[in-house]
């Protein structure tokens, strides 16, 4: 009975946990304009945010916001957003699966 709870909590521990994804935020449609909701460029020269790492977009989004980034459509589109809700952006896009090339 050892050996087969051992084996069986040696499964578990190495076996993939899914994630639970993240809820669609409020505040997706602006952004959605131009990166599209499922982070794919919607119009040229917007970069794809599907798939990028969650500590970049988090930290771009923050910067495009305090002005610490120089884009005054990112400064419009962030500046009004909470802390909370540029994590929430940043935790959707990251979650978001490539899908095709950009425009």
């Amino acid at each position: 009975m050892r050996i087969l709870t051992t084996a069986a909590l040696a499964l578990a521990i190495s076996a993939p946990v899914l994630a639970t994804p993240p809820a669609k935020p409020a505040r997706l449609g602006l952004c959605a304009a131009c990166h599209g909701e499922d982070g794919m460029a919607r119009i040229p020269g917007a970069p794809n945010l599907a798939g990028q790492k969650l500590d970049y977009l988090r930290e771009a989004l923050r910067q495009y916001r305090d002005g610490r980034r120089d884009i005054p459509v990112m400064r419009a589109a962030t500046g009004p957003l909470t802390d909370a809700e540029l994590d929430q952006l940043a935790q959707w896009f990251s979650a978001q699966t490539p899908s095709r090339a950009a425009p």
